[in-house]
């Protein structure tokens, strides 16, 4: 007579996808065994070796309830944190510049374009470091390759905090640049091979909260210690702050070589051409873009709207961008979670209709009271956030194990080079009137509104796609 005793159990963390059903005991005498609950089962004495049984789920990008309650590990959960605390300070350094340009230009004695040209050197640098480092990206231990490229990034934002000249600056955002825009990429290969394409939604919806909480205490901060320390200052901090973070970085995260088992061979070069030409991935790529282009519009003229449109005092107007933060760090983990309820594309499909709405009515308004702006503009962010973390999160199912760091920093490219693009468009509709107004926004607001519905479009495709390669896989 044989006996099978179940009994609930945890799979291992690198079985994420998996489901344990429990332990089974097979033995042949009379002592009893416990079922399940406890229920007795005569008849077995000997008891043989326990074995667990797992079994694969039908498991979907758009499943259920069932799937978003997975269960993270404790070392899951720490992974998540220190990502958003690494994005924090990436994000930290690019947004902080743009606050210290009237402390920084008349201390450098530069004009508004040279300023400008301050500003857009790191988001050049970062395109191009993406391309490069795409050859190899997927060659070495992740852990490795984020730590150069972090301490590469912390040296090129330790020369922002010495050098004393405009040239000396401009190479130091170069330098910045050139390892701080690989960081993203490393980091989003890190969750999708962590974590399955059923909880990244509440991953990714975490991480990117490091962009809002960068508006609620880390310019604030950045502002006060410019003020009373001058413009190096906030470099400084970031360096010091990010230098706590790598000790962290190499003492708890452990290597990542999973998709070295299934790596590809050859030459770098081969490599970036495979990753450029597939036509899968070109797929993501053109959502990527498209994503960047409406979000990357609306943002360069967002603070002169606010002031001469809307009537917002401008000493309120930090104020109202740290209300912005904060319900984007509340925003981004609840929608990531709920886009893993109801289905990514689902989610997007959602927050891109509320962002219809409210960028057509945020873009067509004229004077109104303080309270409302700050309403109005939260709103707006949490319909950035829901977005953002929803297509994020279903990009990151577009490539394979192999070609995952190769593809995020492709990807990342090309958003920084679409931003770029969309942001000089905006530039050619939009007029400042010697009154310091925005003439032409709501005419910018309708383009906006009609690139996140090519971006709704295209990333349909991106989801059946994914879906397709989940079913295949299974």
């Amino acid at each position: 007579m044989g006996c099978f005793r179940l009994t609930a159990s945890r799979p291992p963390v690198d079985r994420a996808p998996w489901l344990a059903l429990g332990s089974g005991a097979f033995s042949f005498d009379s002592e009893p065994v416990k079922l399940g609950h406890g229920s007795p089962l005569r008849g077995c004495r000997h008891e043989a070796p326990r074995l667990s049984l797992y079994l694969r789920m039908d498991m979907t990008p758009n499943q259920g309830p069932k799937t978003a309650a997975m269960a993270l590990t404790g070392y899951q959960k720490w992974v998540i944190g220190l990502l958003a605390f690494l994005q924090f300070t990436i994000v930290l350094d690019f947004m902080i510049l743009s606050p210290l340009g009237p402390i920084l230009m008349p201390q450098l004695s530069i004009n508004a374009r040279q300023f400008g040209l301050v500003v857009s050197a790191y988001a050049f640098s970062a395109g191009v470091a993406g391309i490069l480092a795409a050859g190899f990206a997927d060659k070495f231990d992740r852990k490795r390759l984020l730590l150069v490229f972090y301490a590469g990034f912390l040296f090129g934002t330790f020369l922002c905090g010495i050098v004393p000249t405009y040239r000396l600056l401009l190479g130091a955002r170069v330098v910045t640049g050139l390892f701080g825009g690989v960081i993203g990429s490393i980091c989003f290969a890190i969750v999708a091979d962590l974590f399955p394409l059923q909880v990244r939604g509440r991953v990714m919806g975490t991480i990117q909260s490091a962009f809002a909480a960068s508006m609620v205490m880390g310019i604030p901060m950045g502002l006060f210690l410019a003020s009373h320390l001058g413009w190096h200052g906030p470099f400084r901090m970031i360096v010091a702050v990010g230098l706590l973070v790598g000790v962290v970085l190499v003492w708890k995260l452990q290597p990542i070589t999973e998709h070295l088992a299934t790596g590809r061979e050859g030459h770098p070069l081969v490599h970036l051409f495979h990753i450029a030409t597939n036509r899968r991935y070109l797929v993501g790529y053109a959502a990527t873009m498209l994503v960047a282009t409406g979000g990357f519009m609306l943002q360069p003229f967002a603070s002169n709207f606010a002031v001469h449109n809307l009537g917002v005092p401008l000493p309120r107007l930090p104020f109202m961008y740290m209300a912005s933060g904060v319900v984007g760090m509340a925003a981004g983990p609840l929608l990531g979670t709920l886009a893993d309820r109801i289905g990514k594309f689902r989610m997007l499909a959602i927050a891109t209709a509320a962002g219809i709405g409210m960028v057509w009515w945020w873009t067509g308004l004229d004077r109104i009271p303080f309270w409302l702006a700050i309403l109005g503009n939260c709103a707006l962010f949490a319909t950035i956030s829901g977005r953002q973390v929803s297509t994020m999160a279903l990009i990151t199912g577009v490539p394979e194990a192999r070609d995952r760091g190769a593809y995020m920093s492709v990807s990342a490219s090309m958003q920084q080079f679409a931003g770029a693009v969309s942001s000089s468009a905006a530039g050619l509709l939009v007029v400042q009137s010697t009154s310091g107004r925005i003439e032409n926004y709501e005419l910018l607001g309708w383009v906006v509104i009609g690139a996140m519905l090519l971006t709704l479009a295209q990333m349909r495709n991106v989801d059946r796609m994914v879906k397709r390669s989940a079913e295949t896989s299974q």
